[in-house]
């Protein structure tokens, strides 16, 4: 059976997200993607986990069941913030566990560290070597995982607070950690430049903040499994039945280039390097990208592909294209309407994105935006790329014939 699984979401109760996230939205938009397996969001939050409890049933097989049928793991995520190697590190680590059983234990091992219900991610002030170690006690079960690896500010590898390798990081309690989370601003690509990752999947997920289809599901893993837990993380520790990961394009993630936003400074790593990453307008340190980062790390070249790489797909969401198509809003009523025309006759977006025949697709929609969509499915679109907190820009041939970059904010690019 093949799985489209989102392992990294967030609750109503973390900071910076939408208010209206429900279960019952997140299946609904889940369905409309075309995932079939989503993170649970936040598990260490009381009041979300009592939701999860009151509306996801257990079967045994250590995957979650709604009313509907829509299938959930229990995720959550943790931000250690401590001090290693005389630098203060912040990371953000990505959990997955079995059953309700098993989180309770999770929690209350954590409540001994600090509160849980303030904030659907808490902040520790322990290692992330104390994590693992803390998670081992309680079950081998639980998965443990580098989340959004590279983001400058809160990723293993982030230029700000991070490591240069997992081993740094969790050191004697890294033979325990068998994935690390890519991230927006990276792709496997990338990564895989690094030989030190090799031992590693890389997989990705949205860290969605809203439900919205050109949040949830803008990453996600395909796995071709029975549905259980078990399966899932035989498929993660060994990259057996690990079909694809679908990823965001990295030239779209707010940290891909390296730059500073208050001086609208953009630069690519080798433009950075040449000013020893010093913005030439205020003279002050930039923010290191993703970009720059990878090149620093890089033992190979690019282009390098391991013998046992996951494949992978960069593909822009469906609402992104029409809408910077048609040159509208990403929520506008026209992007919508013309979604929904697609969803009616294709089932799903990466049915849509991913599979259905440019002729079908022309019977439905207009030209362009079957070629911006053949053009995306073939890896084929541009971007003004991301920096320092600012998504990038695809740039779309548009209804008009022009080829201009909808403005930012019209795409709607925000948390």
């Amino acid at each position: 059976m093949k799985i489209f699984a989102d392992l990294q979401i967030h609750s109503r109760f973390s900071r910076a997200t939408s208010p209206s996230i429900t279960l019952s939205n997140l299946e609904k938009y889940a369905r409309l993607k075309g995932l079939n397996l989503l993170g649970t969001g936040d598990f260490t939050h009381p009041k979300w986990l009592s939701e999860l409890k009151a509306e996801l049933k257990e079967d045994g097989s250590g995957v979650l069941t709604s009313s509907s049928g829509f299938k959930f793991v229990l995720q959550g995520e943790i931000s250690n913030i401590y001090t290693q190697d005389k630098k203060v590190r912040k990371i953000h680590t990505l959990l997955l566990a079995k059953d309700f059983e098993i989180v309770e234990q999770i929690n209350q091992a954590l409540l001994k560290k600090g509160r849980l219900d303030y904030d659907g991610r808490p902040i520790f002030g322990f290692s992330c070597i104390e994590l693992v170690e803390m998670m081992r006690d309680i079950s081998d079960d639980i998965e443990i995982i580098p989340a959004h690896a590279w983001t400058p500010w809160f990723g293993i590898f982030g230029s700000m607070s991070g490591f240069d390798s997992v081993e740094e990081c969790f050191q004697g309690q890294s033979k325990h950690i068998h994935a690390i989370e890519t991230g927006l601003s990276s792709d496997p690509s990338m990564n895989w430049r690094i030989s030190s990752l090799d031992k590693f999947t890389l997989v990705s997920s949205s860290d969605a903040h809203s439900f919205w289809p050109w949040r949830l599901g803008r990453e996600c893993n395909v796995f071709d499994i029975n549905l259980s837990y078990d399966e899932l993380m035989n498929a993660i520790r060994t990259r057996k039945n690990f079909v694809e990961t679908i990823e965001f394009w990295p030239d779209e993630g707010k940290y891909h280039y390296t730059g500073h936003r208050n001086c609208n400074v953009v630069l690519s790593p080798k433009e950075s390097m040449k000013l020893s990453d010093i913005c030439p307008v205020c003279k002050r340190k930039l923010t290191v990208g993703v970009a720059q980062r990878i090149e620093m790390l890089a033992d190979r070249p690019e282009g390098y592909r391991p013998n046992n790489a996951v494949p992978f797909r960069n593909i822009l969401s469906l609402s992104e294209i029409i809408a910077g198509t048609i040159g509208e809003r990403v929520e506008s009523k026209k992007v919508w309407e013309e979604y929904y025309k697609l969803i009616n006759s294709f089932g799903n977006e990466f049915n849509i994105l991913l599979n259905t025949e440019e002729k079908d697709l022309g019977k439905i929609t207009t030209n362009k935006i079957t070629n911006n969509i053949i053009k995306n499915r073939h890896q084929k679109i541009e971007f003004k790329p991301g920096f320092d907190g600012v998504y990038g820009v695809p740039i779309f041939e548009k209804e008009d014939g022009k080829m201009a970059p909808p403005d930012k904010k019209g795409l709607g690019y925000s948390i």
